[in-house]
Parts: C-alpha cells; sequence; structure tokens
C-alpha cells in the first residue's frame, strides 16, 4: 500500500483519487479552507482528511498536485515549505516552463513527474489517460497506483515538460475550436442563420487535429484566408461580438502567405514557417507584425 496526498481534491482530482483507493491504496487529504463540495466528493472516494498539511505530508510517499492552473505553484511552494522528500507530482494544465520551475526552483520534493490528464474523469464507464514524464525511478511508483484502474499511464519523455506540453498543444486546439463555436454561433443567431450553421457543419470534415498532412494546404491557401479571416472580423464587430480570435488566426494565417498555391510542401516546412515565421514578425525591426 502507498500513502497518497492529493492537493486538492476537485471533480477530477476526487476521481483520480477514487481510483486510488479502489487499487487499495490510501489517500489523505486537508480539508482546512476547501468547500463543502469538495468535503463531500473526498467522503464519497474514502478519502482520509487529516488537520494540516503538515500531517498528511508526514505520513505520504507521493504527493498529487490537481488544482486550477492558476493556484500550482502556490501549491508547490506549500509542499515544499515543509520539506517534503517524497515524490512530487504535476498534474495541472500548465506550460512546461511553469513544471520546470516547479521541478528546478521550488523542488517541493525529491523528485517531481509532470503529469497530464486527458478524458472525463476517470470511472463511470470511461477510460482516461494519465500521460507522466520523469525519469523512471519516479515514474514507476506513480504508475504502480493505478495499475488495473480506468486509468490508462502513458509514458511521454523523461524529463518534465513533456507531458505538459502535449497537454498544451492539445488544449491549444481543443478550447480554442470551442471558443471559436461559441462566436460562429453567436454571429450566425444575430444574422437569424443558426440553423443554416448547424446543417452546414454536420456535413463538415472534423478530423482536422488527427490529420496533420492536410495542414500544408491550409498554408496554400493562406493568401485568401487571411483576409477572409480580417472579413469576418469586421462582421463580429458589427453585431457586437469578440474579434481577437478572427483577428490572431488572420495574423497567423499571415505566417503562410509566402507559400501561397503550394499545396505539395511537407509538413515539418508547414510548420517549422510558424516559428521562424513568429521569430520576422517579433524581431527588433518588426515588433508589430506585417502590417496588421
Amino acid at each position: 500500500m502507498i500513502t497518497v496526498t492529493v492537493l486538492h481534491p476537485g471533480t477530477m482530482g476526487a476521481a483520480i483519487t477514487a481510483e486510488i483507493v479502489a487499487g487499495g491504496h490510501e489517500a489523505l487529504w486537508v480539508p482546512k479552507g476547501r468547500s463543502e463540495h469538495t468535503w463531500r466528493r473526498a467522503r464519497e472516494v474514502g478519502a482520509t482528511a487529516c488537520d494540516s498539511l503538515a500531517e498528511a505530508l508526514s505520513r505520504t510517499a507521493i504527493v498529487l498536485s490537481v488544482c486550477p492552473p492558476q493556484a500550482a505553484e502556490d501549491v508547490a511552494a506549500a509542499v515544499a515549505a515543509h520539506g517534503f522528500a517524497g515524490l512530487y507530482v504535476d498534474v495541472n494544465a500548465i506550460s512546461p516552463q511553469r513544471v520546470r520551475r516547479i521541478a528546478d526552483d521550488i523542488r517541493p520534493g525529491s523528485a517531481v513527474v509532470d503529469g497530464a490528464v486527458f478524458g472525463q474523469p476517470p470511472g463511470e464507464g470511461h477510460t482516461t489517460r494519465l500521460y507522466l514524464a520523469g525519469a523512471n525511478s519516479a515514474v514507476e511508483p506513480v504508475a504502480s497506483l493505478f495499475t488495473d484502474s480506468a486509468l490508462q499511464v502513458c509514458r511521454v519523455g523523461d524529463t518534465p515538460g513533456s507531458a505538459s506540453a502535449l497537454k498544451m498543444a492539445f488544449a491549444s486546439y481543443q478550447k480554442a475550436a470551442r471558443t471559436l463555436a461559441g462566436v460562429a454561433h453567436a454571429l450566425a443567431n444575430a444574422h437569424g442563420v443558426g440553423d443554416q450553421l448547424t446543417a452546414e457543419a454536420e456535413v463538415m470534415i472534423s478530423a482536422i487535429l488527427s490529420d496533420p498532412e492536410y495542414l500544408p494546404s491550409v498554408a496554400a491557401r493562406a493568401w485568401r484566408w487571411a483576409p477572409e479571416m480580417e472579413e469576418v472580423a469586421d462582421s463580429l464587430r458589427a453585431a457586437d461580438l469578440p474579434t481577437d480570435m478572427a483577428e490572431a488566426t488572420a495574423r497567423v494565417l499571415s505566417l503562410w502567405e509566402q507559400d501561397k498555391d503550394r499545396y505539395d510542401l511537407p509538413v515539418v516546412h508547414t510548420l517549422s514557417q510558424l516559428r521562424s515565421g513568429r521569430s520576422r514578425q517579433t524581431g527588433p525591426d518588426n515588433k508589430q507584425g506585417p502590417g496588421r
């Protein structure tokens, strides 16, 4: 049996805690300052309450940080302040840079494992992926918590940052796509064509993120798509809707304008243009971008 402290059992954290307890391990948590909802979730999944963080850390081998992204470093610092010498697992949606800062500067334990959760909270028929990055000696005890559980453990890299990079890459599409859908439907509804937009979307190809080979054709058409997105921004502005994402899309598309009609370019070239193009836009002679 391994004793784990979970900070703090929200919806995802409680579901992960349930898997830990179901695997025969002990899960601790610190109720002080937590809401009644958190209290109820912790009780329902069989977590053991501790009077203080110091008490929990003195009894635990692994700390699992599952909290809102903005609190990740504060939670790590609180653990580090108690001189915790076990394994610290950060399973928050934060950037690779922040994970490395936690590992290198805050150092809340003998080793930091970088984690990223994909999918719905585990349980109730859901299989969720937990990506872990770090040294084998640190990752293996964490992975052992979820043997034969609804949480599928996947290794991704030997150093903290890789799992978070994967999470950020996926979230950059997933969250933005859903937000764009909201803006698109708001614009359509403002003009009374919401049902038609839904019908048109039903016949679209939706496997965009899973098909990177498609991206060179996007770059090849960027020279005309960027101006179209400027028109979209004007339409949104007239409907009193946010224009930020349309304007940002136009700026990104402009990085591909030199690849006009070059449908045969390799994917690696298309992706590299975004990096080198950004350097040109933000260089000392062109801090504001290319005339947008």
